[in-house]
């Protein structure tokens, strides 16, 4: 008897876990739940009548490459592309494969002979494109943030920096990367001669671009940060007699990390918009240089991939921004 009763428990959920849902179940009220609710409904019924409106005006706007694609094209042109990004994977590894073959035998013949393997040297897919994009965004971010914060730090701390430095921000903040797109390319065309270079001259063009362009939200708002911290914080650092470094990371730093990442949060956007507009211009690889591609293309199915590239962009600049929040969420006091 003792045997059947065990069997049954094994095939019951945990009395922990019951106890977990009932716990929450209880903790949630009437009002709560149904604000939960709405939380979830809400932004799904958006995007279903974005989705339906897209659906029915897109067969109306005719181009000289067709009708406008609606949703079903651009899921179509998305899977197909993925497709494209898996055959070109297997064509490379098997280019791969054999050049380790010839290398083998070569080596079998001269154990002392110099072999290499070379690169797949086939054009770059659609999920490529999207990575070499993020990795040049997050360069020029990472640049622009370990410039920005330093010196925002400064010019809140002295007023006087401040008013010299002020002038200079006003004037280059609001240059289009349109503008220092040309100028990027001289100069790194002109400094950066090199015969084994690190980096391809696109990619830092691309990423001096963004950096430049990109860096003063941040600077902006972690001065104002730092020119906002409360009086009493800093009568206490000079009663205390904390040394300059030990006040900015003690005192400073701690009050002005939510305006810091306020700041950061409207770079990163930032940098991510002129990302695009620069690799359409200068021709760099990335998502840019992919719609520029498929619009001079011109095919039946350009719209539609050009449409899957604008899905994409907004998506990547929308989990940017999310991913920046949990981290002010982990770093900021007040959150």
């Amino acid at each position: 008897m003792t045997t059947i009763t065990s069997a049954k428990n094994t095939s019951q959920p945990p009395r922990w876990l019951g106890q977990r849902f009932r716990s929450l179940g209880e903790s949630l009220t009437p009002g709560q739940l149904a604000a939960t609710g709405r939380q979830m409904l809400l932004p799904l019924i958006g995007i279903l009548v974005f989705v339906g409106f897209w659906h029915l005006a897109a067969p109306q706007v005719d181009t000289s490459l067709g009708s406008f694609p609606g949703p079903a094209q651009v899921l179509e042109q998305s899977g197909q592309l993925w497709q494209e990004h898996v055959n070109q994977r297997e064509r490379a590894d098997k280019f791969i494969a054999m050049q380790e073959e010839r290398n083998a035998r070569i080596l079998a013949d001269n154990p002392e002979a110099e072999v290499r393997i070379r690169d797949y040297p086939g054009a770059p897919t659609f999920p490529d494109q999207i990575l070499t994009s993020l990795v040049t965004v997050l360069a020029g971010f990472i640049v622009a943030t370990a410039i920005a914060v330093p010196l925002g730090i400064v010019v809140g701390l002295n007023r006087h920096f401040q008013a010299a430095v002020n002038p200079l921000i006003q004037v280059f903040k609001p240059v289009s990367p349109l503008a220092w797109l040309p100028l990027v390319t001289m100069v790194v065309s002109a400094t950066y001669v090199s015969d084994d270079p690190m980096f391809e001259k696109s990619f830092l063009t691309s990423m001096i671009t963004v950096t430049l362009c990109s860096l003063w939200p941040t600077l902006i708002n972690t001065s104002v940060g730092v020119a906002a911290v409360n009086p009493d914080l800093l009568n206490v650092s000079r009663v205390l007699r904390l040394s300059f470094w030990t006040h900015v990371r003690k005192v400073v730093l701690p009050s002005s990390v939510p305006m810091i990442f306020t700041g950061l949060r409207v770079s990163l956007g930032i940098a991510w918009m002129v990302l695009i507009a620069a690799e359409m211009l200068a021709q760099s690889p990335g998502l840019g240089k992919f719609v520029w591609d498929e619009f001079q293309n011109g095919s039946s199915q350009s719209l539609s991939r050009i449409m899957v590239a604008v899905l994409a962009i907004g998506f990547i600049g929308f989990v940017l921004d999310r991913v920046m929040l949990l981290i002010q969420r982990r770093v900021a006091w007040n959150e």
